[in-house]
């Protein structure tokens, strides 16, 4: 039985030892003194203040994107034992000794150098040359940008990664499939491709760029497996099932498990959720949760209610009126009925209370057993310190004269009688019979005299209104803009039939558990569409730019300065770089169309090989830069030359796709060939001294004297920083 023991265990692997090299150069680039400076570096500012959100477990919505790559922040963050305690407050602000810079800046480094190997084993899995996936390993290593984004605590390196990644894994699985179809290797490649798209996605929606190109190609080779006739059409259909599994349905799942852990994580109210609907809020932990904990869920006939406009913009507010009424006349001109003001206020306040009544009855307390108010049932609201009715009427708003004035009625006793009963609509209903529910339901107000509906109109009143915001009442029309819904945030059943009783029943706080019935579903839906929609004010930065800039590095951004010398880190591209990848791209484009028309016309001036190999490469590489730089000449936000990091590493892979194709089919003689080595070798030199020429601002050190940085700005429109003497 031992027998097997007499002869040694022999265990033979294979290593590419370019691919070591490529991944030891790429870690010793990003990872090389990458704790300097000790300092917040441009965006750290930003992504910081969430990874220390994150330690602290208090809930934020950033709508720069998804939480995936805000999560990897904060998971080196956790690693090297960091508490969150750090005041992001400005660029250049020494990190205190409880920040572990190291591993906080860690995973996007890692990342940043894993993408040079990466590129290596793309081209080789395009089929070409490993001198030329060599190539193009060493063109990502000594490309000045990526090397600086990388370095520090941003994304974008991250981002790169998993594209390159996702790229990979899908052309590995595309050249196994004819010989090992749903193979080990074959699941584990088309998987691995889902992962890293959704992860893509997950870090920054830039990501879905790539990852719809890579469904595109997928269902061009799917089209193409259709004309095969070897396969049965329950083979077919096994294939289909497999890439949608792969492609699309573990993404999305993926997708939400990004979202689900994000909203596991932050349990904790905090100010960003002061933008989330008031069920949102209540699913936090303090804040409106420790408000309305033990309120009653059902609003009855009697019930002292809040009402929180669901818009929440210009900033949230709740109906409001107090004891001073509309001026007679305002500054152009025109009447107003001279009632009480109706406002919307944007804090807590004792005059925010109305009361629910039934029209039919005079009482202003909760019976026993409680009468629920349903869809459809008409109420009158009264506001609880000055006990006067919501009301409009056919005189114009204040600020808005093609709406209605809404106001408190007060009896002048001029004709003018009240019209103050309002129709309840449960917009979010699941039946016309629906009960109205403490933060959960979302209404309208429709009047019943006029059919005006209550709204938020978004206009500050003048001093007279105390700057607070108007209320209409808009005539009925289509649809439901959130400026026309409300939600019941505080209520209480009031007991107390005196004024005065009631008054100081109004001023004790408020004491159901809401958080229970708002699912993960519901969150998530609320938390993306607030991410898509959310607009940052702040559209103009000292170092925006416009997507034509980046082609031609007409831009570069200062991320760090050294208070005392002259030390300073820029976002700035290796120029022979970016130059040569602009030139292979329109090289590539001059000579697919000239070879379309050969072919048109029955010419054939490369083998057929050489033409899908061609086609193949353009389509990932070419295809990889248009996808990743053309939508921004479609968007709006504030952009910046990071933004196209993405693109250009497909730009520079399609470098040695050129190149090697120019070696291979148009120099034929041996003379031609000389020259063209020649010429790359000069080439390829001129990269590395570029890459040494600014590799001082790259990696911040060592600090260079004032001509010296001056002999860098190499373009009028770079911003090298001088310091004055």
């Amino acid at each position: 039985m031992l027998g097997f023991l007499k002869e040694p265990v022999v265990v033979t692997a294979k290593i590419n030892v370019n691919l070591v090299a490529l991944t030891v150069m790429g870690l010793i680039s990003r990872l090389w003194g990458f704790c300097y400076p000790r300092a917040v570096v441009f965006d750290e500012v930003y992504y910081g203040q969430f990874v220390s959100l994150y330690m602290k477990r208090i809930f934020f919505v950033d709508d720069s994107g998804p939480p995936f790559g805000h999560m990897l922040l904060a998971l080196g963050g956790y690693l090297g034992g960091f508490d969150g305690n750090f005041l992001w407050n400005r660029i250049g602000a020494e990190y205190s000794m409880n920040v572990p810079v190291w591993s906080l800046r860690l995973l996007p480094a890692l990342a940043g150098a894993l993408c040079v190997p990466l590129a290596y084993q793309i081209l080789v899995e395009l089929h070409y040359s490993h001198c030329a996936a060599l190539g193009a390993a060493l063109l990502i290593l000594l490309e000045n940008s990526l090397i600086t984004q990388s370095r520090f605590m941003l994304l974008e390196s991250i981002l790169i990664f998993f594209i390159l990644l996702a790229v990979l894994s899908y052309l590995k699985f595309y050249n196994l499939k004819k010989h090992s179809a749903f193979s080990g290797s074959w699941w584990f490649w088309l998987l691995l491709t889902g992962v890293a798209c959704s992860c893509a996605v997950g870090v920054k929606y830039m990501g879905l760029f790539t990852y719809m190109l890579l469904l595109a190609i997928a269902g061009l080779h799917f089209w193409h497996m259709i004309g095969d006739q070897d396969l049965s059409n329950v083979s077919l259909l096994c294939h289909f099932l497999a890439r949608g599994l792969a492609l699309i349905i573990i993404p999305m799942g993926l997708y939400l498990s990004f979202f689900y852990v994000h909203l596991a994580l932050l349990y904790r109210s905090g100010p960003h959720d002061q933008i989330m609907t008031s069920a949102f809020q209540a699913s936090l932990e303090g804040g409106l949760a420790r408000i309305t904990q033990g309120q009653p869920l059902e609003v009855a006939y009697g019930s002292q209610i809040t009402l929180r406009n669901v818009l929440g913009k210009p900033v949230q507010c709740w109906l409001h009126s107090h004891t001073n009424t509309y001026p007679i006349r305002y500054e152009n001109g025109r009447g107003s009925s001279h009632q009480q003001q109706v406002t919307c206020y944007p804090f807590k306040d004792v005059n925010n209370w109305w009361i629910v009544k039934d029209p039919g009855m005079q009482q202003l307390v909760v019976s026993n057993p409680p009468r629920p108010v349903r869809h459809g049932h008409i109420v009158q609201l009264v506001h609880g310190i000055t006990t006067r009715y919501l009301n409009t009427h056919d005189v114009a708003a204040p600020l808005s004269p093609h709406a209605q004035e809404v106001s408190c009625y007060i009896d002048y006793n001029i004709s003018m009688p009240a019209q103050n009963l309002w129709r309840v609509e449960i917009v979010n209903r699941e039946s016309d019979t629906d009960v109205w529910k403490t933060i959960l339901s979302e209404v309208r107000f429709v009047h019943v005299n006029t059919s005006a509906v209550l709204k938020l109109s978004g206009a500050s009143l003048p001093e007279w209104g105390y700057r607070q915001l108007e209320v209409v009442g808009e005539k009925l029309s289509k649809g439901y803009h959130q400026s026309m819904v409300w939600n019941v945030e505080e209520h209480r059943y009031g007991k107390s039939q005196e004024q005065k009783e009631r008054e100081v029943e109004l001023h004790s706080p408020t004491q159901m558990d809401i958080s229970k019935n708002l699912s993960f579903m519901a969150k998530f839906t609320e938390l993306q569409w607030k991410i898509l929609t959310l607009k940052n004010e702040d559209t103009e930065h000292k170092y925006s730019s416009s997507a034509l800039d980046w082609i031609t590095m007409d831009t570069n951004i200062a991320y760090w300065l050294h208070p005392t010398s002259g030390a300073q880190i820029h976002l700035l591209g290796n120029v022979a770089t970016w130059a040569s990848a602009n030139a292979a791209a329109l090289i590539y484009l001059c000579l697919s169309l000239w070879y379309l028309l050969r072919r048109r016309r029955k010419i054939y001036d490369i083998p057929e090989d050489a033409w899908q190999l061609w086609v193949s490469a353009g389509g990932i590489c070419g295809g990889g830069w248009a996808v990743n730089y053309l939508p921004f000449f479609l968007m709006e936000k504030t952009l910046f030359l990071y933004h196209y990091l993405p693109a250009l590493t497909f730009q520079i892979l399609l470098i040695p796709v050129v190149l090697q194709h120019l070696g291979d089919h148009l120099c034929r003689s041996v003379l031609l060939k000389s020259m063209f080595s020649a010429l790359l070798v000069a080439w390829f030199s001129s990269v590395y001294f570029v890459y040494c020429t600014f590799s001082p601002v790259t990696y911040g050190q060592p600090a260079l004297a004032l001509t010296e940085l001056k002999a860098l700005r190499w373009k009028d429109t770079w911003n090298i920083l001088i310091r004055k003497q």
